[in-house]
């Protein structure tokens, strides 16, 4: 279905229009791309291109640059997104730290950097080094005690206020765009949407500023999504470079869809992760080609941030882990009860935190961001400081619970009580029966969960950039790791059940906790995003855990099985569905016997469609025909009577057309008569100039049947991004189908209300 005459017609109208209006062949904000279109500009211009290459060396050279473009933005992109994940990692460090204490010879190293330049730290009390101060032993010289731990409580609350309620004035101020994951809008804008500003600079700027400030914040949220939204922004930047790119919105999709691979790539130091995770999560058109661009993308964007290396380890993943025993076939089923966790935690979230959206959508509540995030900031503040393990910044909390207990842990986590008798390798400790650490550890941990679970609902969704990734990870990471102490506590003392028989004698090192935390992570992003195949391969990029993929795909898999049994959306989609975006899922199922022409309009005691004549209207006749309505094109026909289909003419250039006609072309008055055939018709001797627009008119519009089947209308709608098609019966125009006539259709035979998902 290659737009042949709609495209010449593009071609012809820039020589008609000498030189051209900037508004031509593009589109209005909020409005949807025409994909076909977009295809058929693009094999033009590279016609052209291949042409004029055989005339000269200098045209050749031209076209060679022109080939090489996409390796150059791709390269572009990496760089800048790898250099803007790295400083945003390293700036939360040193601002997370900020809110307990400060490093007395350098203000501006974290506490773990301040005190690697310590000479007088203790291998027990490695995180204290009189280098670094808290603000009570700063301001009181006091580091124990009522007052001092009151001081440090206050203060903690003060920084999180003052991080948080400047991220939210930056935001509202000078880019509203920057808040929210920004997964949603860029998944909408990948299949063909505008939102024009959404990746602009501005938002770039902003949303890298505001995204340090809110994870500094203690909020419970991550960087992750929005650092995606940051990519696709410089995407968007350096595609706007370069024409190929910034005049052809298909081929700017192409960019971005990589753009998102390189943004997941720094996100989590996992570069096949970020590929896959465009394929299957963002992307709505993925060439092979997109694939390859990805792949490089992703790769000097990965490479950029290890040069950085803003871990400070010399590695690349996020939490690395090295477990010293392999997994048993019997540890499967816990496996697969932590995915049953992922997704019924996945639906309570996305079903509470949309109640919560909706309901700041339509109440007072929405009037009021500043203060929501205030709030909201003060509640976690409050009560995140007397728990260590939601004081501490999520990545870490993250860290420490994926952790393997070795003989050199100091945490609370690894305070078992050890057999005096014990003489085996570091790497070899046995399983032990729980200290008391650990039971307090355990009852820390579950208070941490359930607070967790109840503030991500309210956080997710704020006028802030916030992610979801690590605040999902990190709730099934505490979970994973009660399970996996009861499983070892468990195996411990009663070594001798038959399904601790075969596998697990006394004094073996059976069971490991941490990758029941990493399973558990796993299980929870699964049935919040509902991610399978990207979603294993970012979790042994981000752990180095080769060897568990097959405990991952379980959870992954189970928890996807479990949320989908209550409804199949994911979070994204739900969002993209609350603000009535105009998005068509690949994944949803159109089952229904409807036909076309229960959907196309005019529908029954509706008034006549509106259309152009081919050669017996005026050019005030199509002036006033645009000032009355509101459509983005214009069936054009033989004559009023015969309703014979010629082509489709956009409302856009129809405009620009005239306007410019009327500028240059003398004798086109408003009496004119506008005429779209190859030849003029015949006119009375003193008629005035007659416009001819046959250049603007796409002669070859998609058209179907009225009784095609709404399954196949959808299929087609979804598989080459049509804006429209037209419905006709033997050659005669019958009625116009949109994709939004195509949305509410499908909320209809959803039992929803048509009109509610419709972008406002």
């Amino acid at each position: 279905m290659v737009n042949a005459g709609d495209m010449n017609g593009s071609g012809n109208l820039m020589d008609f229009l000498d030189e051209p209006f900037p508004d031509v062949g593009t589109y209005e904000d909020f409005h949807t791309i025409d994909w076909l279109r977009e295809k058929s500009r693009d094999t033009d211009r590279h016609r052209k291109i291949t042409s004029k290459s055989k005339e000269s060396i200098w045209e050749f050279i031209k076209s060679l640059l022109d080939a090489w473009s996409g390796w150059v933005v791709m390269l572009l992109i990496g760089l800048l997104a790898g250099t803007l994940a790295g400083v945003i990692d390293l700036a939360v460090d040193w601002m997370t730290d900020l809110k307990e204490g400060v490093c007395l010879p350098a203000f501006w190293y974290s506490h773990e950097q301040c005190c690697w330049t310590s000479n007088e730290t203790t291998f027990e009390d490695r995180d204290k080094c009189p280098q670094w101060q808290k603000w009570s032993e700063l301001l009181v010289s006091q580091s124990e005690g009522a007052s001092a731990y009151i001081l440090n409580y206050f203060l903690y609350i003060m920084w999180a206020l003052c991080f948080a309620f400047l991220a939210v004035s930056l935001v509202r101020v000078f880019a509203p765009y920057a808040c929210g994951s920004g997964i949603p809008e860029i998944k909408t804008i990948l299949s063909g949407f505008i939102i024009r500003g959404y990746l602009g600079k501005w938002t770039l700027l902003i949303k890298t500023v505001t995204l340090v400030l809110v994870v500094s914040s203690g909020l419970s949220l991550g960087k992750e999504g929005p650092l995606v939204h940051v990519a696709c922004c410089c995407g968007n930047f350096f595609s706007s470079l370069f024409s190929k790119y910034s005049k052809n919105e298909g081929k700017r999709r192409e960019v971005l869809s990589a753009a998102a691979a390189a943004g997941v790539s720094v996100a989590f130091g996992a570069p096949i992760g970020g590929v896959l995770f465009s394929l299957e999560e963002v992307s709505y058109y993925f060439p092979l080609k997109t694939l390859w661009r990805s792949f490089f993308a992703a790769l000097v964007a990965a490479f950029t941030l290890r040069s950085i290396n803003p871990f400070g380890n010399s590695r690349l993943v996020l939490f690395y882990v090295e477990y010293h025993t392999p997994w048993y076939m019997a540890e499967l089923f816990p496996f697969i009860l932590l995915g049953v966790f992922g997704g019924l935690w996945g639906t309570l979230f996305i079903r509470c935190n949309i109640a919560w959206c909706r309901r700041r959508k339509t109440t007072r509540l929405g009037k009021y961001p500043v203060l929501e995030v205030i709030v909201i900031t003060a509640i976690t503040a409050i009560v995140a400081y007397p728990n260590p393990y939601t004081r501490r910044s999520t990545s870490e909390l993250i860290s420490e619970l994926f952790n393997d207990c070795g003989a050199l842990e100091s945490s609370q986590l690894c305070d078992y009580i050890n057999d005096p008798n014990m003489t085996r390798p570091v790497d070899d400790i046995p399983d032990r029966p729980a200290g008391p650490g650990v039971y307090t550890a355990m009852w820390q941990l579950a208070l941490a969960l359930v607070f967790k679970i109840v503030i991500t609902i309210f956080t997710f969704g704020m006028k802030i950039p916030s992610g979801l990734f690590i605040p999902s990870m990190a709730v099934g990471a505490m979970a994973g790791r009660m399970v996996g102490i009861g499983v070892e506590q468990l195996a411990y003392h009663h070594h001798d059940w038959i399904i601790f028989r075969n596998w697990c004698r006394p004094g073996a090192d059976c069971v490991t906790p941490g990758l029941y935390a990493m399973v558990g992570a796993a299980a929870c992003l699964g049935g919040v995003t509902r991610m399978t195949v990207s979603l294993v391969v970012i979790m042994f990029e981000l752990t180095g855990g080769l060897e568990y993929i097959v405990p991952l795909m379980a959870a992954a898999v189970t928890s996807k099985w479990v949320a989908d049994a209550f409804g199949k959306e994911g979070i994204y989609e739900a969002h993209i569905h609350l603000n009535g975006y105009p998005f068509l899922d690949v994944k949803d199922e159109f089952t229904h016997r409807t036909l076309a022409t229960d959907v196309m309009r005019p529908r029954r005691g509706e008034a006549p469609l509106s259309v152009l004549t081919q050669d017996s209207m005026t050019v005030e006749d199509v002036e006033t025909l645009i000032k009355e309505t509101d459509y983005n094109g214009f069936p054009v026909v033989v004559s009023k009577d015969s309703e014979r289909l010629i082509g489709f003419a956009q409302r856009r250039e129809l405009i620009l057309a005239i306007k410019n006609a009327r500028q240059r072309q003398d004798g086109v008055v408003s009496n004119s008569i506008v005429y779209f055939t190859e030849d003029p018709p015949e006119l009375p001797p003193n008629s005035p100039h007659p416009l001819k627009l046959r250049r603007i008119l796409n002669l070859s519009p998609f058209t179907v049947t009225d009784h095609t089947p709404m399954e196949t209308v959808v299929d087609i709608f979804r598989k080459l991004g049509l804006r429209q098609c037209l419905v006709t019966r033997s050659g005669r125009l019958l009625g116009i189908i949109t994709k939004k006539d195509v949305l509410r259709h499908m909320a209809q035979m959803a039992n929803q209300d048509p009109e509610s998902i419709m972008f406002n």
